[in-house]
């Protein structure tokens, strides 16, 4: 606005000075601009060419309100100070941190409580047919039937296992990043130390639904969200 109003002054009309202040405005930022998919790994990589800031972390992407550049900026249009922002961006910190505990927590209780102990039912199903069959037929009939059954099993048993074990692992990290006072701190210890729990969970409990019969699994599977109203 005051650029407008300095050319103004000049003697330039208003929508003049518009259009100029803003083909300024559109050539400076030309280096951040991407007509493609932003979401996308071309776009990343596109980034790191252009020199820009690429960090994913969520934590450390709050950094930015609190740069010197960012302080002049909230300051020079009378929308925050300096205090201000950082006063923001304990909030946002604290934030974060409470979304992954929550989640961390939540994930804890459907890995432990409802997935394991589905699994375990279904792979004792399993062993009670891999026993009955070698009740009805001689080992070698019995061993080529049960083949699919114990590979199953053996699946089964690895996948509970990955879970108890990063379950266990993720409640020793929130323990540890719980300890931390500073917000900022604690935030980037959640992001490096807990989160990550979060995907190596998923995966045994995705392998999981694979194999559980689906009477039995306790989750909406993907494909029945679709139509859950």
């Amino acid at each position: 606005k005051k650029e407008i109003e300095v050319k103004m002054k000049t003697g330039m009309k208003k929508e003049q000075a518009i259009y100029d202040t803003l083909r300024l405005y559109i050539k400076a930022c030309k280096n951040i601009r991407f007509d493609g998919n932003g979401y996308s790994d071309e776009w990343k990589e596109e980034a790191q060419k252009r020199g820009l800031n690429c960090e994913t972390s969520v934590p450390l992407i709050y950094d930015t309100y609190i740069s010197r550049e960012s302080v002049e900026l909230f300051e020079t249009v009378g929308v925050l100070n300096e205090r201000e922002l950082h006063a923001r961006n304990e909030v946002k910190w604290e934030t974060y941190t409470k979304k992954i505990q929550i989640e961390a927590r939540v994930l804890g209780d459907l890995s432990i409580n409802h997935i394991i102990p589905v699994a375990t039912q279904y792979q004792t199903m399993l062993l009670d047919n891999v026993y009955k069959l070698r009740g009805v037929f001689d080992e070698k009939q019995a061993n080529e039937l049960n083949k699919d059954d114990l590979a199953l099993i053996v699946d089964i048993a690895r996948h509970i296992s990955g879970i108890k074990t990063n379950v266990d692992a993720m409640v020793e990290a929130r323990k540890v990043a719980n300890k931390i006072d500073n917000e900022r701190e604690k935030a980037v210890e959640y992001h490096d130390k807990v989160l990550p729990f979060f995907d190596v969970i998923r995966y045994h409990i995705d392998k999981l639904e694979l194999i559980v019969d689906n009477q039995m699994w306790p989750l909406p599977k993907y494909r029945e969200l679709l139509f859950i109203s």
